[in-house]
């Protein structure tokens, strides 16, 4: 069974501000020290680290950037994977010293823009349109830029949609919901004849879809500085319809988390309750299905489209919810010796081989020009089609430079469980919007 870690939940403490450049809290005029690459002329055969999240990246892709790496350079190329609950406090020592420093590395989206705001990657404005420019995925670009320059790119995206089971609906007469609110309704039929939707209780990454799809967001940039957003009458609607959703529909408890989404929808997966939605990104289609045991005795799932479906979130009027995108960023480490030996290893990465690559083996490829390539290779097209459709629609959390110190002290997870327990959002939205507001800008 490949399970693959969402960067999303990466989040740990960072003390990244010894990486460089200002401690003003803003993303967009932040006096950014790094360093542009381009200035000089490549050493010939210079050897280079990349650092990688997790184990996401697929060993034909491995393979092929070392191998490439070699024969447009004569230099080599070490990749190490690190696991993702490691990689903020190794990037965090790793990243001043340009003797400890990878030279490349990647970063989980939500961590990225701290990253950036302290100065952590090299400039690659100068290199924009050639990497893949505007067919890249907006948001993550906005995620690694301080107003119009760009210091990583996106490497690869992961989008949430909805997981169901097609002969739970059929016995609750009930179908794919058009509207936010028939989530709710389809759902709360589910429940009444025994099953549900697995919606946990401190979910917030896939809760806040709630919230961007009534035209709330999580804070907002205005004068130089972050604002947390969670008490705005659009933020409160979306929360408060969440609520309802929780309360009405949800077989899962209000301190469950999303560590299980991905398999909430197999069989015998609640001792008491089936299951007959779930909401998870779209990388849980290998993690969903039929369980059986391989030949080492592990449990596998095989996906069975007889009995399993997936739809996107349908938004408030129809149409698509803007829900939270996963994935990560890449870029090059400022404190690098070898800019631009470094520069050609970011070439390699956001060449067309190179995105075919990912995208044929399953990663969500963050240049939009390969989406086909990403359909037409899927063990299910369609999967891949929701997928793309749910991206194109997706949210990231907000570009602050103290964003990742949210998430370090799980302000939402605390938020989103109290709403579910029956809370007054208005109350609880004024509340924890005062303690994001202390330490959103750094």
């Amino acid at each position: 069974m490949k399970k693959m870690i969402p960067a999303m939940v990466a989040g740990t403490a960072l003390g990244v501000a010894a990486c460089g450049s200002d401690d003003s809290g803003s993303s967009d005029d932040a006096t950014n020290d790094t360093t542009a690459v381009g200035d000089e002329s490549m050493a010939e055969g210079e050897n280079i680290t990349l650092w990688l999240a997790g184990t996401d990246t697929p060993e034909a892709a491995l393979t092929y950037l070392t191998d490439t790496y070699a024969e447009t350079t004569g230099g080599e190329l070490s990749i190490e994977q690190i696991g993702w609950g490691d990689l903020i406090p190794s990037l965090t020592a790793a990243l001043p010293d340009s003797s400890s420093t990878p030279d490349v590395f990647e970063t989980g989206n939500t961590q990225t823009a701290t990253f950036t705001a302290v100065g952590a990657y090299s400039d690659l404005t100068p290199y924009y349109d050639e990497m893949g420019g505007d067919a890249l995925l907006q948001g993550f670009v906005e995620a690694g830029s301080v107003g119009d320059e760009v210091y990583s790119l996106p490497y690869y995206f992961g989008s949430r949609f909805a997981w169901y089971r097609k002969d739970l609906y059929e016995a609750a007469g009930v179908a794919e919901p058009t509207t936010l609110q028939e989530f709710t309704d389809v759902n709360a039929t589910l429940k009444g004849t025994g099953s549900g939707a697995y919606i946990p209780g401190q979910d917030w990454r896939s809760g806040i879809a709630w919230i961007f799809a009534n035209g709330g967001d999580l804070a907002t940039y205005d004068g130089g500085e972050w604002t947390a957003a969670l008490s705005t009458p659009e933020s409160i609607a979306g929360m408060e319809m969440w609520q309802e959703l929780f309360t009405t529909a949800s077989v899962a408890g209000p301190t469950d988390t999303d560590a299980t989404a991905y398999q909430a929808i197999n069989d015998d997966f609640l001792p008491d309750a089936a299951v007959g939605t779930t909401l998870a990104p779209n990388w849980a289609y290998w993690s969903l299905g039929d369980i059986s045991e391989n030949d080492e005795g592990e449990a596998v799932a095989t996906w069975n489209p007889d009995t399993f479906g997936a739809y996107a979130l349908p938004g408030v009027d129809g149409g698509v919810a803007p829900v939270f995108a996963g994935g990560s960023n890449i870029g090059i480490s400022a404190a690098s010796e070898k800019q631009e030996s470094a520069l050609e290893l970011m070439k390699i990465i956001f060449s067309d081989e190179y995105q075919t690559l990912l995208a044929e083996n399953g990663l969500g490829p963050a240049n939009t020009d390969f989406g086909s390539v990403y359909v037409e290779s899927a063990a299910d097209p369609a999967i891949a089609e929701i997928s793309l459709e749910t991206a194109a629609a997706a949210k990231l959390t907000p570009a602050a430079p103290g964003w990742t110190s949210v998430e370090e002290q799980q302000l939402l997870e605390q938020y989103f469980q109290a709403v579910a327990e029956g809370g007054d959002v208005a109350s609880l939205a004024a509340e924890y919007d005062e303690q994001i507001n202390a330490v959103i800008n750094g």
